[in-house]
């Protein structure tokens, strides 16, 4: 949610950055917002008037009492009684206009950075950098899946059974090597000085509309069926959540998390369920990471948090590249994004294996995080990254270190966590 005083003092830019965004059906709403804004705040005025004017009749009253001027007295009364009766009906007033105020702010779009690209989707998104040379072996690499099932390490049949498409069990050596790189990724991120966090994997409605917008809550969440409840889809809600309504001290930023949770999605869209393998599922795990600091350092941070999982990636021998979000593929919220994608030989083509994310002070403003400094207080600056999402990161580590025998090598980085094990060999 933007600053409303933006929209009052520069209401075209406002407009033009929905132009950006490819939500023209948005424009309409800055015009409306301003009307409803203007009477709301004309209702308060009056509100403030009518009660100045109470406390000076109900302060006269008291003087007329005493004086035992009871008629006077009681003709005051009416007129405060008159008084009163208004200043009702302005409270309903201003809580309708307020109501409809804050449904139309929450659905205008964060103002973007200056250097997003125009484009109106993904298929528009900048290639930034490749680090490491994206190669194919000189002999065919299977589907992700026929690779998992040559080591006994999926079994999706028996998780149509118990759960339905879109669930799989991984076993074996695939389990182990999911909870290694996760474990990697969690002790990578520790050592860059990053507090550890297994955050609630269920959060509240007021929680989910403070990180996300209603289209993508819609198509992402499950919700608890009788309860105020939601499943995250992403363990970063849940931990910028922790700060909702907090007044955090200067001397504490920033704040850096990183926090290990499952994930669950609907996947509602046009992309679907993937039928035989593991690239889209409703369940999976990741090790993510969030940081809350003051607004003059958001992108150096940003700048950070994506070479993270960089490095991660080039230690698990995954050539990857950068890709710069442009305008129309970027959720309300955000003020820019880049994905991290990773090299799949079999396909000659990479795929999204995280996102790092500033949303400015927008998450701040929605959920009341905000910091008390010399100057008074103000709303910080909020930003998200994947560090490892599980199934993906493991469709990427075995197609890039897969062997013409079939064999598997485990990266040097992943050996500690697999008891020393180097190397997974296929099953008869």
């Amino acid at each position: 949610m933007i600053d409303i005083n933006l929209i009052r003092k520069n209401p075209e830019m406002v407009k033009e950055n929905i132009r950006k965004k490819f939500q023209t059906e948005k424009l309409e709403y800055v015009d409306e917002i301003l009307k409803l804004d203007e009477n709301v705040r004309s209702l308060k005025i009056e509100g403030d008037n009518l009660r100045s004017q109470r406390n000076s009749l109900s302060n006269n009253i008291g003087m007329l009492m005493k004086n035992k001027e009871i008629e006077q007295a009681n003709k005051i009364k009416e007129e405060v009684k008159s008084i009163n009766v208004r200043l009702e009906e302005i409270t309903k007033q201003e809580n309708v206009l307020t109501e409809k105020l804050n449904s139309l702010m929450m659905v205008i779009p964060n103002i973007i950075a200056d250097d997003v690209p125009i484009g109106k989707d993904d298929s528009e998104n900048v290639e930034l950098e490749r680090f490491g040379e994206p190669l194919a072996p000189d002999f065919p690499i299977p589907y992700h899946a026929d690779i998992l099932t040559s080591i006994n390490g999926l079994d999706k049949e028996s998780a149509g059974r118990t759960s339905g498409n879109g669930f799989y069990y991984l076993m074996g050596d695939a389990a182990r090597l999911v909870t290694a790189m996760i474990n990697y990724a969690r002790d990578y991120m520790i050592d860059k000085g990053f507090i550890y966090c297994i955050p609630p994997f269920m959060i509240r409605s007021s929680v989910v509309n403070g990180v996300m917008s209603f289209a993508e809550m819609n198509a992402m969440m499950y919700k608890i069926e009788g309860e105020d409840l939601y499943l995250i889809g992403t363990s970063e809600h849940s931990m910028i959540g922790k700060f909702k309504d907090q007044i955090l001290k200067e001397d504490q930023l920033p704040i850096t998390m990183t926090s290990y949770s499952p994930c669950f999605r609907k996947e509602v869209g046009a992309h679907g369920i993937e039928e035989r393998g593991i690239y889209r599922v409703h369940q999976f795990e990741k090790q993510e990471m969030i940081v809350i600091c003051k607004p003059e350092d958001s992108m150096e941070w940003y700048n950070k948090m994506w070479k993270y999982t960089v490095e991660i990636f080039r230690n698990l021998n995954i050539p990857v590249r950068t890709l710069e979000c442009c305008s129309g593929d970027l959720a309300d919220l955000k003020v820019k994004s880049c994905d991290v994608e990773a090299w799949s030989p079999r396909q000659k083509k990479y795929f999204e294996v995280g996102s790092c994310s500033t949303l400015g002070d927008a998450q701040a403003r929605r959920l009341g995080i905000k910091a008390k400094g010399e100057h008074g207080t103000y709303y910080l600056h909020t930003l998200n990254n994947t560090v490892l999402a599980s199934v993906r990161a493991l469709i990427a580590l075995l197609e890039n270190n897969l062997n013409r025998d079939g064999s598997i090598n485990i990266p040097k980085v992943l050996r500690p966590y697999m008891g020393g094990k180097e190397i997974i060999k296929p099953q008869q």
